[in-house]
């Protein structure tokens, strides 16, 4: 069994070709394809945060919502960036929105993309401090909402509050037991990989790597994978990990869907620059369900994930997004033995 569930960047454009032609639209359906996705049977639903872009942003008030209108499946992002966060207002934050949720987040949180404008995180207020990098700041924050999710006290009570307090020093409130267990990093490299398994966080990796050994991109994936639960063992952390992979994943099952992916056919693995280096991307897989699932049974990386997350193209509308879930649940997955 394998856990699947769709990752949405919530575009959107006030263009007539898209089914999102505003803020409002994205919003309200991401939570209806969230619903939709619980129906079909799929695992998990999950969102991209990308600031000053016409995109999906702020996620808890999303995931709140989400969480209030579904009953099972889970909630994530893929993912957070932490240099635009302050930890411990987004403890208060993930709290609230996991606890009305019953205990469903699953918080993807990294240092994050390229973004829309320069040092987009100066105008939330933040900055590296002296001898930091944005990367060592985005850690920091992290490390500080990590720690603040493990409910331990550390505020000085007010010796005349307004209400009473309970007994010793303060937490941040609501807090969501187990969260902190829910956590995952996004990781781009090998060795951040093995980072996130040092602190103890969950493995979400993307359709791209900021590094090329040459070797094709699910392999560079499943040696990342590899590297990260040797790292946690050699942690010796109790709990099991998870692993997630995401995919562009489209059955070709009507007309509908070879217009609109049929020449990803012949997509292949790409290699391009980020930050100014290195990395490579996956490709994209469409093709009809029988080869599909032998298409995806070579690959490494998702044989290696217990999670797989679809990327969906959310400007096509949550009816058209509710197929392609079906489709893959319905003509892939058994065949692959992730149903």
């Amino acid at each position: 069994m394998k856990k699947i569930g769709f990752l949405s960047f919530g575009h959107w454009t006030p263009s007539p070709h898209s089914q999102t032609r505003s803020a409002s639209d994205v919003l309200l359906q991401s939570i209806e394809l969230a619903e939709a996705a619980e129906e079909l049977g799929a695992d998990g639903a999950y969102f991209r945060v990308h600031h000053f872009a016409r995109q999906l942003a702020s996620p808890f008030p999303l995931l709140a919502a989400a969480g209030a209108r579904t009953s099972r499946i889970e909630l994530g992002t893929g993912v957070i960036d932490m240099r635009y966060e302050n930890p411990l207002y987004m403890a208060e934050d993930a709290g609230a929105a996991d606890l009305i949720s019953g205990g469903r987040l699953q918080l993807g949180i990294s240092r994050g993309s390229p973004e829309q404008v320069v040092d987009g995180y100066r105008y939330f207020g933040y900055g590296p401090a002296e001898g930091e990098d944005h990367a060592d700041m985005a850690r920091r924050h992290t490390s500080v909402f990590l720690d603040v999710l493990s409910g331990r006290g550390f505020a000085e009570p007010n010796p005349r509050p307004m209400f009473p307090n309970p007994p010793g020093l303060l937490r941040v409130e609501p807090h969501s037991e187990g969260l902190r267990d829910r956590i995952w990093w996004g990781a781009g490299s090998r060795a951040t990989a093995e980072w996130t398994a040092r602190q103890g966080m969950n493995l979400m990796s993307s359709t791209l790597l900021t590094e090329d050994t040459g070797v094709p991109f699910h392999e560079l994936q499943a040696e990342q994978i590899r590297l990260f639960r040797d790292a946690w063992t050699e942690a010796g952390h109790e709990r099991e990990p998870r692993v997630s992979v995401s995919r562009s994943i489209f059955p070709l099952v009507d007309d509908r869907d070879r217009a609109y992916f049929g020449q990803d056919r012949a997509s292949s693995d790409q290699v391009g620059i980020i930050d100014g280096g290195t990395a490579r991307f996956g490709k994209s897989y469409a093709a009809e369900p029988d080869q599909l699932v032998e298409e995806l049974a070579k690959d490494e990386a998702i044989a290696a994930a217990d999670t797989l997350l679809i990327t969906v193209p959310n400007q096509l509308g949550v009816e058209y997004n509710a197929h392609v879930i079906e489709s893959l649940l319905t003509h892939v997955a058994p065949a692959l033995g992730w149903r």
